[in-house]
């Protein structure tokens, strides 16, 4: 509740917006939070993280959203990553294959991989999204003064940002911070907080980064039961680039983009599912069901606010039990390889939406789960 005294002042400020403004009842929404802070007792302190927050986010969201129609892949790895290094080239060849197909490239703005990250991909289709720290005084010299550099004055912002706007995920090797940004998007993917993306762990050839990293996984958190086995479908391995591509490239080959409506989740999709398909996800998965099947369905009037090129793709609904969503990540797997003959390219320029295994030829299926 807001002071009385502030509705109507507050009421006309909403009405002063400019006719046809989308969205008002959101833009009331933050004012009344806003006016109603002074009666919460919030110090200096912490009336500046919230200003500094609402700040970062808005800046980045101004910045992106001039860039909807095109898919981006966030790039993690050490900033101690020293240019021309080996790790440093495979990096760099690999921004440079991605966006050759069409998508942009997001790093951390600084040195070493993320350096890598921004030349491979070139100025033009590069993001930087730089943090305020007393020992990197700039951003790197292929994104520095770029209008697509955004500077964040928290971490948790701006790992906000990364996450919101990836629709893929590329960790090369890289100390904690790569870790803290590898676990959070794990973590998220995990618990449904976002959107499934492809996660890929990148080294080179001969490389033991990450195939120690996935034996601590295996005998410190499966072992113990700290997560489940499907867990492992949230990420894939490789040092081949060309594989890492095509891995991106088939996980938007059908599937499209996920919205959650009321009880349902619902899958987008580029091309109908057939029978065929139906039946085997009603075979295959149904741990992932709450109620009911696997269903064909039409856009839901909460997707209304989507584009028409969204409303009007084909959709695989169901009642989701919200957990195991290393398994839902399989299914999606199923959907893209239901049709074996259907174009990846151009996956990096579909539709805008809104929302809601260890090696790449391995794929961990349901029937190791626990009982529950």
């Amino acid at each position: 509740m807001i002071d009385p005294r502030f509705e109507e002042p507050l009421r006309a400020l909403v009405d002063s917006l400019p006719s046809g403004t989308p969205d008002r009842d959101l833009y009331e929404r933050i004012l009344r939070q806003v006016v109603a802070l002074h009666r919460r007792g919030l110090d200096r302190g912490e009336l500046k993280l919230l200003s500094g927050a609402l700040k970062d986010f808005a800046r980045a969201c101004e910045v992106f959203g001039r860039h909807r129609d095109r898919r981006k892949v966030a790039i993690f790895g050490s900033a101690r990553t020293p240019p021309g290094s080996p790790i440093y080239e495979h990096c760099r060849r690999f921004a440079r294959a991605i966006v050759e197909r069409g998508y942009m490239v997001i790093t951390g703005a600084g040195p070493g991989i993320m350096q890598a990250g921004n030349e491979g991909a070139g100025r033009d289709d590069s993001f930087g999204v730089s943090i305020n720290l007393p020992f990197e005084a700039s951003a790197n010299p292929f994104i520095d003064g770029d209008p697509k550099l955004v500077h964040f004055k928290y971490f948790f912002t701006r790992k906000l940002a990364f996450v919101k706007e990836s629709a893929a995920i590329v960790l090369f090797p890289g100390g904690f911070g790569t870790h803290d940004e590898g676990y959070e998007s794990l973590t998220l993917l995990q618990t449904g907080k976002s959107d499934p993306v492809p996660v890929i762990l990148m080294d080179l050839p001969g490389g033991d980064y990450w195939p120690s990293w996935e034996r601590y996984q295996r005998e410190n958190l499966l072992a113990r039961g700290l997560i489940s086995p499907s867990d492992r479908n949230l990420y894939r391995y490789t040092t081949d680039i060309d594989k890492a591509v095509e891995e991106i490239e088939r996980f938007y080959r059908v599937y499209h983009s996920i919205r959650y409506v009321g009880e349902w989740t619902v899958l987008r999709l580029k091309r109908a599912p057939t029978p065929e398909l139906m039946a085997r996800l009603n075979e295959r998965f149904r741990d992932l069901l709450a109620a009911g099947d696997f269903e064909v369905g039409d856009a839901h009037p909460e997707e209304s606010d989507e584009s028409e090129a969204v409303r009007s793709l084909p959709r695989i609904q169901f009642r989701f039990s919200r957990r195991h969503l290393g398994r839902l990540r399989r299914l999606i797997d199923e959907i893209n390889l239901s049709v074996p003959d259907a174009p990846a390219v151009g996956a990096a320029r579909d539709p805008h939406a809104g929302t809601g295994s260890w090696k790449l030829s391995e794929v961990i299926d349901g029937e190791d789960l626990p009982p529950e």
